[in-house]
């Protein structure tokens, strides 16, 4: 065995190096800062899992990804943390009045909030009217503006470039699209940031971007960007805003809009709640958009829902002025043919974290909420909304989302999950159905937070895990298996090699000195037959132990048990004992014939040929049987003589015996030993057999049949 595993080491070890190789081979590629480049987003196929968000409201809308929401600093990253020299580029519509939209190239630490990433930004400001270009690295560092030779608008699409080379940066923005006129800005960082991922930003106005491409960038590729006109460069030492860190890359909340004056008799939300539905009236509320489609507005006091047949552009964060016809509810109130005035851009509200219970009471109606709950089920609805089955403690309820940003979040649920929603909570039966007591608006699948995944010991892990168990029994009982195949094939070689040791030693030995005895024998004179008969007496046993060594080596050797069964293997050993003899000798065979494990098969023939041998010297048999029986979990062995016997009391003296019992309990065998004086002596053992051996009986046996 210790040389069959030395044969096996270097290969071991070879394969153990091949996949060592390919192991560091393939991490080199995944860290490759070509590995993903060049990339192109899928938005137009309605793809985007390979995105990551950071507040915000993203989906996939219109062939683009757009960001509904004011806040501040919301960003959306993807690419490879290894990415060094490359251009990034994109369209890009702002959807403020006030704020600031654009690409992040170099990225890595990203965190949700203002400038919560290390990297680099360049975007166009409608405030000042600049392409704005420097550095975050958990606050804002500008290090350059150029003003844009057209005010920056919002609703008008912009092409941005942004290229990283070494440690220049440089950004350009055109417009119109497609056109010649380009402005451009650009710096140098001695301690630049050299590698990190791509993203989209948006500060204080949401966004929206389309065609986004990056790949690698050449020497040629910054000549070119650097080729424009209208272009200033600045250093690590030149920085804008009087060298001073600030946030959010110059953006602050918008002013008033000076062509919407708010109106003086604003009603609280909370109020309207009040309002008899026999006697309709107009009223004016103010408040922050929670919801956009449809459109629900929250103040300090609650929440509404607004039906406007047309409104400006709006997104979640903005704060809104609206007049309309009150509509009571049981709940909360509707305000219905509203005129939607935009007053400002604001910091989105923040969620009130209430219970499920709670919110079932319809005390939150129209309010954005956070509620936690299981999920139980899931399905696509029109217009690709995904509609959760949601459950917490007793109470149920559903959530609605626009499924935005491709299969990733529908793919990654899984039932059972512990989820945190944030959405707008409606009681209203056009979306509840009468089916449960509340429906959560979500505004996009980030406001769904995976707090714990479904316990382990559901059905189909359950069964997971028996499947696991059971391949582990098996690798473990085929491990074992080779083991004891080794185990066993070491034995026989070592066998084999004692069957040549004592064939080229014992064997040899015993013809030389037999040769010997003949030749002194001839020499000897005739007149000396007392020398002569102890001559061939010494003759005799030399060749009788020359036989015995023959026949011991043929049992050693492995083919003698291949090649022969059990039954005609104790035939010819009683026929050479009794060759010449007198005694009769009975063979019988049951059962279907087959192959022994060499263990069983060698030590049920010793036992026999010890129990012939005890028969032939000691018990002068007139005949003997051998019989063999095979039946589907055990083999059977009965030698059977009509001798002398003996008196089974004095068997301990024996030492074949106690032999045959100690051989018999190596192989888990069953002996009995039955013998009296003058009436023989009955010698039958019962062998199991091993439980692989009745699958291969049964399994040979209906080829047989079935052939």
């Amino acid at each position: 065995m210790k040389a069959r595993l030395q044969r096996w080491k270097w290969p071991a070890l070879a394969l153990a190096a091949a996949c060592a190789v390919a192991a560091f081979l393939f991490l080199l590629y995944l860290r490759s800062p070509k590995h993903g480049l060049p990339y192109h987003d899928s938005f137009a196929q309605g793809g985007a899992d390979e995105w990551e968000a950071f507040g915000g409201t993203w989906a996939v809308y219109d062939g683009g990804m757009r960001n509904d929401s004011d806040e501040r600093g919301a960003k959306l990253m993807t690419g490879s943390p290894y990415w060094k020299n490359y251009l990034v580029e994109a369209d890009v519509m702002l959807l403020g009045e006030d704020g600031d939209a654009g690409l992040i190239i170099r990225a890595s630490d990203e965190e949700q909030g203002v400038d919560s990433y290390s990297g680099y930004y360049a975007g166009l400001r409608t405030r000042d009217n600049m392409l704005t270009l420097g550095r975050a690295s958990h606050g804002w560092l500008e290090y350059r503006n150029v003003s844009m030779p057209e005010s920056v608008r919002a609703f008008q699409w912009y092409h941005l470039k942004l290229l990283a080379y070494g440690c220049d940066i440089v950004a350009s923005a055109t417009f119109p699209l497609n056109s010649g006129h380009t402005t451009t800005a650009s710096m140098t960082d001695k301690n630049c940031l050299v590698s990190g991922r791509i993203g989209l930003r948006s500060y204080s106005a949401g966004g929206f971007w389309r065609n986004i491409q990056a790949r690698v960038a050449t020497e040629n590729d910054l000549r070119a960007m650097l080729g424009n006109t209208r272009t200033q460069t600045g250093s690590s030492e030149q920085v804008a805003g009087n060298g001073i860190t600030i946030f959010g890359s110059g953006s602050l909340p918008s002013h008033l809009n000076a062509q919407v004056r708010p109106a003086a008799n604003v009603e609280p939300v909370s109020s309207l709640r009040l309002v008899s539905s026999s006697q309709p009236i107009t009223a004016t509320i103010r408040g922050v958009v929670s919801l956009t489609a449809p459109l629900y507005v929250q103040d300090s006091t609650g929440g509404i829902s607004v039906h406007t047949s047309t409104s400006p552009p709006l997104k979640v964060g903005d704060e809104i002025q609206a007049t309309g016809t009150v509509s009571p509810g049981a709940f909360h109130s509707t305000l219905e043919d509203a005129k939607v005035q935009l007053l400002w851009a604001r910091t989105p509200v923040q969620p009130v974290a209430v219970t499920a219970s709670q919110a079932a009471t319809g005390a939150f109606a129209a309010m954005f909420i956070e509620v936690e709950g299981h999920l139980r089920s899931k399905e696509r609805e029109a217009e690709n909304n995904l509609a959760l089955g949601l459950e917490d403690g007793q109470q149920s309820f559903r959530a609605v989302v626009n499924a935005g940003r491709g299969d990733l979040l529908f793919n990654k649920l899984k039932p059972g999950s512990l989820l945190r929603l944030r959405g707008v909570c409606v009681v209203d039966s056009e979306y509840t159905h009468n089916l449960t007591p509340f429906v959560l608006l979500l505004r996009s699948t980030d406001d769904i937070e995976v707090v714990a995944g479904p316990p382990w010991w559901n059905a189909r892990h359950v069964i997971a895990a028996g499947f696991v168990l059971l391949l582990l029994l098996l690798i473990g009982h085929f491990i074992y298996s080779r083991i004891e195949q080794w185990r066993l094939r070491a034995i026989l070689e070592e066998r084999e090699m004692l069957a040549h040791e004592m064939h080229d030693t014992l064997a040899q030995s015993f013809a030389g000195l037999g040769f010997q005895l003949q030749a002194i024998r001839n020499r000897m004179p005739e007149d000396m037959p007392a020398l002569h008969k102890q001559i061939e007496l010494a003759c005799d046993l030399v060749r009788h132990s020359h036989e015995e060594a023959r026949r011991d080596i043929m049992m050693l050797r492995t083919e003698s048990f291949e090649q022969m069964e059990l039954t005609r293997m104790l035939e010819q050993c009683a026929k050479k004992m009794l060759d010449g003899g007198n005694v009769e000798i009975a063979v019988s065979q049951t059962g279907d014939l087959r192959p022994l494990p060499l263990r069983i098969n060698d030590t049920l023939f010793r036992i026999g040929q010890e129990a012939l041998a005890n028969a032939v010297r000691h018990a002068t048999p007139k005949r003997i049987s051998i019989m063999t029986a095979y039946t589907k979990d055990s083999v059977q062995m009965v030698i059977e003589d009509d001798g002398s016997g003996y008196d089974a009391g004095s068997e301990k003296k024996g030492f074949g015996v106690r032999g045959m019992k100690r051989r018999a309990a190596a192989i888990s065998a069953a002996i009995e030993i039955a013998t009296s004086p003058n009436l023989g002596t009955r010698v039958q053992v019962t062998a199991p057999l091993p439980a692989g051996m009745h699958l291969k009986y049964w399994a040979g046996k209906k080829r047989k049949s079935d052939s």
